[in-house]
């Protein structure tokens, strides 16, 4: 149980990077993630005000990100061990993760984009950026996991 608790953790991790370089600035998923939060409409300095207002809550906001990560690490992180050390290939872990992602995260985003005021314009985009990005950090968790089992 250390062993799924502690890439946990390096999932969490690695969740952590994938997000800061895909809703990065230089990223055209950062550029439709900072038009979904209006950042495209403010000045310069109205969007260095904004982003100055946030440094004191970061720090909170990055925690609370990192146990949720942790969370969702946890399960991917349990599905694959236990999947490999019940002798199922490989192949299928990542079936099991594409699975869940299908049936729980995407379903989460669409409606959270759904119910939210998202520019309708950027809307698709939002939502395909998002859940290409939770793809992505599940399948790298699993690879991760995959090679510790």
């Amino acid at each position: 149980m250390i062993t799924v608790i502690l890439l946990s953790l390096a999932g969490a991790v690695v969740a952590a990077v994938v997000g800061t370089f895909w809703y990065s600035n230089s990223t055209p998923m950062g550029k439709i993630h900072m038009k979904s939060l209006g950042f495209d409409t403010l000045s310069p300095s109205e969007q260095k005000q904004k982003m100055e207002e946030a440094k004191p809550m970061m720090p909170k906001m990055y925690a609370a990100q990192m146990a949720l990560s942790f969370l969702t690490a946890f399960a991917v992180v349990f599905i694959t061990t236990m999947s490999v050390q019940n002798g199922l290939p490989f192949k299928m872990v990542l079936i099991f993760v594409g699975f869940n992602w299908l049936c729980f995260i995407v379903p989460t985003v669409g409606g959270a984009i759904l119910w939210s005021n998202t520019d309708r314009s950027i809307a698709w985009k939002k939502f395909f950026s998002d859940i290409l990005s939770s793809l992505v950090t599940l399948l790298l968790i699993a690879f991760l996991a995959s090679l510790f089992v």
